[in-house]
């Protein structure tokens, strides 16, 4: 699992492109600006799956992904 801190660079790596937010995120850079948690390891049993990253992309535009979606940046 990929673990980030507040203030680490990203890059949003969504690798099902059947994924609905494939086409507005994949291959864009942010910074985590928050690490938030919820209960989808109730869902998948995965303990990882409870950890939202809240990244704020180059655009401006802040959004929540899950540890999977995310990648050390492309320089």
């Amino acid at each position: 699992m990929n673990e980030f801190s507040d203030g680490d660079q990203v890059r949003i790596d969504i690798p099902d492109e059947t994924d609905p937010d494939y086409d507005r995120y994949h291959g864009q850079h942010g910074r985590v600006v928050a690490t938030l948690s919820d209960d989808a390891q109730d869902v998948t049993g995965d303990k990882s799956d409870s950890v939202l990253y809240r990244v704020e992309l180059k655009s401006g535009e802040r959004a929540d992904f899950r540890w999977r979606d995310l990648r050390p940046p492309i320089e």
